[in-house]
């Protein structure tokens, strides 16, 4: 049981010291713009990938089928940890070498790719056969209703769930940190080698991811009200 004079007695300087968090915020800032652009390249290779992923996987063709149904349960069953060693750390043993920041990109990507390839999948299929029917009766190509009749009216399914994805990818970041990229969490170590204090900096950290996944989240529901076809 709590005491009555915890409170009291705990420094909670040593929890958070609001002085060292404004001193430092400047150098752990250094690393947002890697976290952003790390980001956003690993959903675009994702989403471009997982798009022809879901089309395989979709597929009546038995060889673009199975190895689309092979590569998204091989990365859905796997770390994104040990793509980042993989990519960084084993690739140089057969004379592939990629900065730290490409590597990066590349498995976030590859890993986003198989997430955003379900939800997708499971979008393209919500919209109704009808639709297909109307499409073809009005002469269009198949890629003429994939692009115009099929997309807009999955893209309001499917923007939750990838805006998860994305959300997730902002915060996976982090682990960039380990082959030395230098985000956010490359920068707080830096600081917390100076300082010693991790609780400050560590805290410091989460309250810069925190609002910057209420900006994404901000931005889906504006996404989804420009696709609600209902309400127009």
């Amino acid at each position: 049981m709590i005491s009555p004079t915890f409170f009291q007695e705990m420094e909670l300087d040593k929890l958070f010291n609001p002085r060292l968090a404004w001193e430092s915020l400047p150098t752990v800032l250094e690393g947002l713009p890697y976290t952003i652009a790390i980001s956003l390249a690993g959903m675009a290779i994702g989403l471009l990938l997982g798009f022809f992923l879901s089309l395989g996987r979709s597929s009546s063709r038995f060889y673009l089928r199975w190895p689309s149904r092979l590569y998204i349960s091989f990365m859905r069953g796997t770390p994104i940890l040990v793509f980042l060693f993989l990519l960084y750390f084993g690739l140089p043993f057969i004379g592939i070498t990629m900065t730290a920041v490409t590597a990066s990109v590349i498995a976030f990507g590859l890993n986003s790719a198989a997430y955003n390839a379900e939800i997708i999948r499971a979008s393209l299929k919500s919209v109704s056969n009808g639709q297909w029917e109307a499409s073809r009766a009005l002469g269009f190509s198949y890629w003429q209703t994939v692009r115009f009749v099929i997309i807009p009216q999955a893209t309001r399914i499917a923007l939750p769930p990838l805006t998860n994805v994305m959300l997730d990818l902002v915060k996976a970041t982090s682990l960039a940190a380990v082959i030395s990229v230098p985000e956010m969490i490359q920068h707080a170590k830096i600081v917390i080698g100076r300082t010693g204090d991790a609780m400050t900096l560590y805290l410091l950290v989460a309250f810069i991811y925190w609002p910057l996944c209420i900006i994404i989240a901000t931005i889906q529901e504006r996404l989804e009200a420009r696709y609600d076809f209902h309400k127009k």
